[in-house]
């Protein structure tokens, strides 16, 4: 299965990078909303990159990049405008995406596509709460359908949701993320929406449920004629004790089993981790035995999302607490090296990367994995000598190397991010992009950084140990 050579490439994702939010019938999401609610500094994706009017630009820098495959999501409420999320296809939607896969398709680009990144149609969170809701099941696999049907002779490789995990925690446990839902005493916002007790837990269940069935949907429907993959993505953290103690080593595998086995454990066993169902008790969902069996191996490829390392402690005193949410039933604490709310640049600590990838190979099987996001944050405008981005980049991509010299299944690695886009967590005062783009110039000019220049010249083969750019 997926007999190619590693790619290296780079990504963005629909909101963050297309603007046009406002124009040939797009309708709300829940980011609009939660933007314009002013989470993000006051700012948002209505413009954005202005990708909508500028893909072939883009295309255009890309080639010249030396990238072979681009990520980037398709925005639903783009493409399935209409007040119920359903209904007919949006043709200027439709016209976009088309133009967008075969510009990429005629310059020698695979197109790599995210349906689901933070961006739900407003109007099923109006109708039903989105993805509290079972209905979103049903939903989902519709715009799924649309999309295999529509550009899937097409586009080869497909991610249904952009990094569940996360997604449920911060939009409706924390509230700090789309769709901005929590209930007190957890929150990280002023919301009056949500119960951050359960939603987050049922939130997830749902999400790979919807996954299950659209994966179902595509090995049904699609796989023999199209020949694709379908994927899901997972936000990893390397997890490490503070101390020796054993308290601390067991907090730290739990961690990771609410972090990360809360996805992979039910796509590789059929089920939650035991330390999840023991903790959180009634408020997890349970699998019907059905439910289980369509979960269980529903994924071609496991998408891997990572940043940056923590350590751990016990917690668990939290456990004596009667009202409890996720991070209290989770009963560690987690010491994150940045702050993960500013525009504070990541440690550089690529073993970190390399230590996930060897624990997918021993505990999971060794599936396929495509590293869907890994970059280096920086403040805006700070300058487009990226020193750190290189190093960065330059140390993780070497741990990805070292990591398949030693039997890894990673079938791609891409960059987060193409250009600086709109942040979920900070709008436009961070960046992570290989592309600078000017928001100051009406016609938004993209310059290249050193980073750019140090990724064509690593995509090119040539030797870069002893590359300036990482030793300046």
């Amino acid at each position: 299965m997926m007999e190619r050579e590693t790619s290296f490439t780079l990504g963005t994702s629909a909101y963050q990078v297309e603007g046009a939010a406002n124009e040939d019938g797009r309708t709300p999401s829940i980011w609009d909303t939660f933007a314009y609610a002013g989470y993000a500094h006051g700012e948002n994706g209505d413009v954005a990159c202005d990708q909508y009017h500028k893909y072939k630009e883009d295309v255009r820098l890309m080639v010249e990049t030396g990238i072979d495959a681009y990520r980037f999501s398709i925005s639903w409420s783009r493409l399935l405008p209409s007040t119920n999320g359903r209904g007919p296809v949006n043709p200027k939607g439709l016209q976009y995406y088309n133009n967008l896969i075969n510009q990429l398709i005629i310059n020698g680009i695979q197109a790599h596509v995210t349906l689901h990144n933070f961006d739900l149609p407003q109007a099923l969170e109006d109708e039903y709460e989105g993805w509290v809701s079972r209905d979103i099941i049903g939903d989902f696999t519709y715009y799924a359908d649309v999309c295999f049907r529509e550009f899937g002779d097409r586009v080869l490789y497909w991610t249904t949701v952009n990094e569940p995990n996360v997604f449920a925690l911060g939009g409706y446990d924390k509230g700090n993320a789309p769709p901005n839902r929590c209930s007190p005493p957890f929150c990280a916002t002023n919301s009056t929406r949500g119960n951050s007790t359960f939603e987050p837990y049922l939130v997830l269940h749902h999400i790979l449920l919807a996954h299950s069935s659209v994966v179902r949907l595509y090995k049904t429907n699609y796989m023999d004629q199209q020949g694709g993959f379908v994927g899901i993505s997972v936000y990893t953290l390397a997890y490490t004790p503070q101390t020796n103690l054993e308290q601390d080593k067991v907090a730290t595998q739990r961690a990771r089993d609410f972090f990360i086995g809360w996805i992979v454990e039910p796509l590789i066993h059929g089920d939650y981790p035991i330390s999840m169902k023991r903790n959180a008790g009634a408020r997890i969902p349970t699998f019907t035995s059905i439910e289980s069996k369509q979960v269980k191996g529903s994924y071609d490829f496991i998408g891997i999302i990572h940043y940056t390392n923590v350590n751990v402690t016990d917690n668990s005193g939290a456990l004596n607490i009667k009202l409890r949410d996720y991070t209290q039933d989770m009963a560690a604490n987690i010491i994150y090296r940045e702050d993960m709310f500013s525009n504070d640049e990541y440690s550089v600590t690529p073993w970190g990367l390399q230590e996930e990838l060897d624990i997918f190979k021993l505990l999971y099987g060794n599936p396929p994995i495509f590293i869907l996001e890994n970059g280096q944050r920086t403040a805006s405008n700070s300058s487009l000598e990226d020193v750190s981005r290189v190093k960065y980049l330059h140390g993780y991509i070497g741990a990805v190397l070292h990591a398949l010299r030693n039997g890894s299944n990673v079938k791609g690695y891409f960059a987060w991010s193409f250009m600086d886009v709109f942040e979920l967590l900070d709008g436009y005062r961070s960046s992570y992009g290989l592309y600078y783009v000017d928001h100051n110039d009406p016609e938004l000019k993209r310059y290249p950084k050193l980073s750019a220049k140090w990724y064509k010249r690593f995509l090119m083969g040539i030797e870069l140990d002893n590359d300036p750019s990482i030793t300046a």
